[in-house]
């Protein structure tokens, strides 16, 4: 038994396929789905998403959105996703320095909202490059 599992950014469906598990990062934690879970709707914190097909990983940084599952049918919208194989190693090492040196400076209410938000997304996309280098 699997899951039929749609992940759509704006401009593209990032993957249309079946999944046998998932496990996503909400903004209440980690939840793993697996065939006939209960119907939920849930929204997605930025983070990685981990897809399991047969015996292999797939993993991606998401940059939020939402999650529905219904039926064994998964339908996950997202801001923007990128695959774990897709993002360079060291260029993503390098931003999230430069985040985190951004972070550290950042002056005032809006730059240290923006800091923290590119924050999260560097350590989202660098987290994705670990997951695969450890595999």
């Amino acid at each position: 038994m699997s899951l039929n599992l749609r992940l759509m950014a704006p401009n593209r469906t990032v993957w249309n396929s079946q999944a046998q598990e998932v496990i996503l990062s909400t903004n209440s934690g980690q939840v793993g789905i697996l065939p006939n879970h209960a119907s939920l709707l849930t929204a997605l914190d930025i983070g990685i998403v981990k897809i399991r097909t047969a015996n292999q990983w797939t993993t991606m940084a998401l940059m939020g959105g939402f999650a529905m599952i219904e039926d064994n049918q998964m339908t996950i919208l997202v801001n923007e996703a990128e695959k774990a194989s897709d993002i360079d190693p060291q260029e993503a090492q390098a931003a999230f320095e430069q985040a985190r040196s951004n972070l550290e400076t950042a002056q005032g209410r809006k730059q240290k909202i923006e800091a923290q938000l590119a924050f999260r997304r560097a350590k989202a996309r660098l987290e994705a490059v670990n997951q695969v280098s450890r595999a």
